[in-house]
């Protein structure tokens, strides 16, 4: 017989800089609580600073789980951080515990909450054998190559949307099948038995794009230029590759240029800044639209 028993799992979500990891931190402090990482740059064990990774003293006051998880040379999907994500936050159940999942990566909490069609696994040659035709032949002439053997999926993604034709691509050669096909099947929904208590942090636009310019400020006091040197570094030795997700973390790409003579360090903070706003802004209305307050 089922159990009619829930178990809530609180989500605390919102934009960049908005103050989410400290609300969670209260709350926390308030249900003896766990954290979970639900942010795609977090998720990696790289850019700590610019990443915005918990301070150590959080880390040694609650319990932070799935913070540098990965190698930055993995490529974490929504699908991938559910299957990640799940025995873990059903682990602290089990143990008594209230998980509170934090982040801002909301297609990551669409999958731990909504679910996400079943997709297949496709094997590293054929991933590897794609990836180098895309090279090999340019976005261009790849995306026309798609657009002939899968007209339907063609039409959804820009030619610049790398890293969407080409798992359309490997979805296609590992399978047969279109991207599409794949998506048209039953989404897989959360585990019986859980509940979402979803807070959402959404601070004024003038406040949030404050607080978007200060913490940069800070992250540079903090080591952050140094953190990006040493990151560059890894990059260009070929220990890490180039285009890395984690390599997408605000204000990395802004100092790589300066570290790289291209632009003064002015401009680099400058210009990071006005990215960060720029995507804060972003998210803050795809929160208020896409997340709401309770789901169940």
């Amino acid at each position: 017989m089922a159990s009619n028993l829930k178990h809530i799992i609180y989500i605390v979500c919102g934009p960049t800089a908005s103050g989410k990891s400290a609300r969670a931190m209260e709350l926390a402090r308030e249900l003896d609580g766990v954290i979970v990482n639900c942010d795609s740059m977090q998720i990696y064990d790289a850019l700590p600073i610019l990443g915005a990774q918990p301070p150590e003293e959080d880390k040694a006051e609650i319990l932070h789980l799935l913070y540098a998880h990965l190698h930055p040379n993995n490529v974490c999907s929504a699908g991938n951080y559910r299957e990640i994500a799940e025995p873990i936050i059903q682990d602290v159940l089990d143990k008594g515990g209230v998980p509170i999942v934090c982040g801002g990566t909301g297609l990551y909490i669409k999958a731990l909450t909504d679910g996400l069609s079943p997709m297949p696994d496709i094997p590293e040659d054929v991933r590897a054998s794609v990836v180098a035709h895309y090279e090999d032949i340019g976005a261009e002439a790849f995306h026309a190559e798609l657009e002939k053997r899968d007209p339907v999926i063609a039409a959804r993604f820009h030619v610049n949307h790398k890293a969407r034709i080409i798992r359309a691509m490997e979805v296609l050669e590992a399978t047969g099948k279109s991207l599409a096909e794949w998506q048209k099947l039953p989404r897989q929904g959360a585990p019986e038995g859980w509940q979402f208590e979803v807070i959402k942090v959404l601070p004024t636009r003038e406040d949030l794009y404050a607080r978007c310019d200060a913490r940069l400020d800070i992250m540079m006091k903090m080591g952050a230029l140094e953190e990006a040197e040493s990151f560059s570094a890894l990059i260009d030795n070929q220990a890490v590759k180039e285009n890395v997700p984690a390599a997408k973390a605000l204000g990395f790409r802004q100092l790589r240029e300066y570290i790289k003579g291209h632009i003064s360090l002015e401009d680099a903070l400058e210009r990071a800044k006005a990215e960060t706003r720029h995507y804060a802004k972003r998210q803050n209305t795809w929160f208020t639209n896409q997340i709401y307050s309770r789901l169940g």
